[in-house]
This record gives structure tokens, sequence and C-alpha cells, in this order.
């Protein structure tokens, strides 16, 4: 069988482990895809820090380790596309663009495989190149866009296509994770843990999309694609972030043996599915209020084989990489077949605020008298059963307290609160925080 070349385009954090780990262990990869795969080619702006960097030959990169103008660039990244000799291309440029999207459509239609990282391309314009690669039979691998050295992609692409999954949860951005363990565990303030996790490398100058929830929302968008045949855009995904989590609500988690995680949650019942990206007070019986720091877990539920845990790096350089490798391998050794990227069902998107969980819902209100009473009098018009309510917290003229819910829909909570606030237009000093409870 004839070689498999590979051609990087991007050598940064992810592309330069990919190269390196192409370069010591080439044999070994070889071997596992039954035909000699060769790295060829590297498209990168700055190749002399890259080979530094990642200890790659110069001779490895376009222009031999001189720094490249755009033009330059986008040169040898046409001649890795007009190359006959070049089978699959790794894109680890980022972004999910106009360009970074026609680049990728570009690789599919010049019939060479496709392997990427590119959580927000694929979750926000991911169609049009799976349509492309089909249509040009070619393969695109991502395992490494969603939870980095975990294999998710994999198994529920092969190892659950014997069963039907139930449900998914899990937590899929280390950054969000890092901050609430410090908060949870050292008794940070948010900014406090956010600060921390920059210095450590675990958070970007501009950690927007970490703390908002849109990256793993984006994640959680591939997964519904895969897990249930659904194809909804970002703005159809209920999205929360962790950036108003205060000491407050990780205080009164511990008081219900809860722990508050960011997660991705999704789950089909009487074909509908429900989906979901918030802070959850995950009960301490559930494995995913154990995982601590920059670690990633996803649970899956299936109808027949019950539940199972896929916990591990979900971010890091050779992490990472070390996913982008396993697709080059996967595409070297079974090209032939083609890829089906997934399977459209006929299953309804249901708003998440139609979904029943049980709730926390936080109340600031102005300390006087029988507010406790108000409170819950408004939540029982609603016909939602209090499971817990906390004791009140008093700072000068205010009072915090919290109560938990039975299941309920978000749709009674909303229904709870316009009723306070109508009814005692004075007494709500802030808008209520409502939590979801994981059991």
């Amino acid at each position: 069988m004839k070689d498999f070349n590979v051609a990087i385009l991007g050598c940064g954090t992810v592309g330069g482990g990919v190269a390196r780990i192409m370069s010591e262990l080439q044999e070994e990869i070889s071997n596992r895809a039954s035909r000699k795969i060769n790295l060829r080619k590297i498209v990168e702006l700055t190749p002399d820090s890259a080979a530094k960097r990642f200890s790659l030959p110069t001779d490895l990169f376009y222009g031999h380790g001189k720094n490249l103008t755009g033009e330059e660039a986008e040169h040898y990244i046409k001649e890795v596309l007009e190359a006959e000799d070049i089978d699959l291309v790794v894109e680890t440029i980022g972004g999910s663009n106009d360009y970074i999207e026609n680049l990728a459509v570009k690789v599919c239609e010049a019939k060479k495989h496709l392997v990427t990282a590119n959580k927000a391309l694929l979750a926000e314009r991911g169609k049009a190149i799976f349509d492309t690669a089909k249509t040009n039979d070619v393969t695109v691998g991502f395992e490494a866009a969603v939870c980095g050295a975990i294999p998710i992609i994999k198994t529920i692409k092969e190892s659950f296509t014997g069963d039907s999954i139930i449900s998914l949860s899990g937590i899929m951005n280390g950054t969000s994770n890092y901050i609430l363990s410090m908060m949870q565990n050292e008794g940070m303030e948010f900014e406090e843990a956010l600060k921390l996790a920059q210095e450590n490398g675990y958070a970007e100058t501009d950690p927007t999309l970490d703390i908002n929830g849109y990256d793993a929302g984006h994640k959680l968008v591939i997964l519904l694609k895969l897990a249930f045949g659904v194809d909804i855009a970002m703005d159809e995904l209920s999205i929360g972030g962790i950036e108003n989590i205060s000491r407050e609500d990780i205080e009164f988690a511990e008081e219900i043996n809860c722990k508050i995680k960011l997660i991705c949650y999704a789950k089909k019942i009487d074909g509908k599915i429900y989906a979901t990206v918030c802070p959850m007070m995950v009960k301490n019986s559930n494995f995913l209020s154990g995982v601590k720091g920059v670690t990633n877990a996803v649970r899956v539920v299936n109808k027949y084989s019950g539940k199972h845990i896929l916990l591990g790096a979900g971010a890091g350089s050779f992490e990472t990489a070390s996913s982008i490798v396993a697709d080059i391998v996967f595409a070297a050794k079974y090209s032939e077949r083609g890829q089906v990227s997934y399977d459209k069902q006929s299953l309804d998107f249901i708003d998440a605020s139609h979904f029943e969980f049980p709730y926390i819902m936080t109340f600031e209100t102005a300390d006087v008298p029988g507010i406790t009473g108000l409170v819950t009098t408004s939540v029982g018009h609603q016909n939602i059963n209090i499971d817990t309510v906390s004791h009140n917290r008093h700072k000068k003229d205010r009072a915090t307290f919290s109560i938990a819910t039975m299941p309920c829909t978000m749709l009674q909570i909303e229904k709870t609160i316009a009723e306070i606030t109508n009814n005692n237009p004075d007494l709500l000093l802030s808008t209520p925080k409502v939590i979801p409870i994981l059991y």
C-alpha cells in the first residue's frame, strides 16, 4: 500500500504537538495504519520559533525557517491543496470565520482528508464541510474538537452504534472547572480564581468563551448531532456561564451536599431532545461533582448498556494533538470507507425552559419580616414543591436566602418571579439567581 502523506496548516500549540508526535512515533503509527505515514510539510507564519519550541527540523516548513508573509502562506497553502502526494490536511489555524470555512471546504474539494480540532468551526459552520467531504468521499476527523484527549467522538460514532443514547452530561470546559474548583476548595472569589487560572495558563487573556459557556456550547452542539442526529444552531441552545457565581452560591451548594459545575446536558424523552449548558448544583453522589481542576468528564447513559463515564485531559498541546494523530491513523487505515458525519433523526429539539429539573432559586431582598413567607407563597402558587429553604444571610439592610425546589420547569420559575415582582415591586433587590440541581 502506498505511503500516506500529511500536511499541517498552523504550527501553534496544537499543530506543533501534532508534528512532534508524528515525528517521534512515525514507526508506531505507521504500523498501526498498516502503511507508512509521513509528515510532508507545515505551513506556519513563524516557522523558526515553532521549530525551536517543538524540536522540529526547519526543512519540514515551507520557507525553510524564514518567517512568511500572509501572501506567502496563501501561496504555500495553495501548493498543499494542489499537491497530488498530500493525502490529508490538518487544520490547526483556528477561528470560525469565512476564510477558515472556505479553507476546510477547499481541502475536501481537493479530495484530501481533513482533521481539525476546531470546535467553533464545526459547531457553527460544519454542515458545508461535512456535505463537501461526503460528496468527495473523504473523511473529516474531529475527535480533538470535543474534550481533547477523551475519545468521546469515536465512542459515540462507533462503540455505541448498537445502543440508543438516552442522556449526556459532562464537564467540557477545563477553565471554568478550574475556577469553580478554586472557589470550592480554596475559598476564592471568582475574580481571584480567574486571575490564578490566567497565571497558570489555563485561561486566555480574554477568557470570555470559557466563562460564558460558549466554548462548552460548541462542544455540546457537536455531540447533539452525533448522539441524537439533531442539527441545531448555537443560538437555539440555552447557554449560561459561571461569571455570576458567588461565594454565597458555593456555600449554599455545600449546605445541600452539592458542588457547582458548568455542565453540558442533553436528554431524549419521548422523541424530544432537551439540552442546555449552564452552571448546575451537582449532587455529591454524582461523580461529576468530584471532577477537579482542568479535567474534563462525560457521562453517557444508554438504553441497554447503562451508564458510561469518560474522564481525562480536555485540553493541552500534546493531549489534544494525540487525538488528532489518532484521526490521522484512522484515515490512513480506513480511508476507503469515506465519511458519514451523522445520521439525522426526526426528533424535536425543545427549549430547555420546558424541561423539568429541581432548581435552586437565590433571592436578594429587603431585610424586613415575612420576606421568606411572601416568596414561598408565590412559589406554591405555581404548583412548585419546595425541598429546602436556607437560613437568611443578613448584610446591613439586605437579606439573601435560597430555595431548593422539587422538579419543575423554568417557565414555572419565571412565573413565580413575575408574581413576586408584580405584587411587591420593591421586594427584590436584584434578579433572582436560578441554578438547576443535577442528581
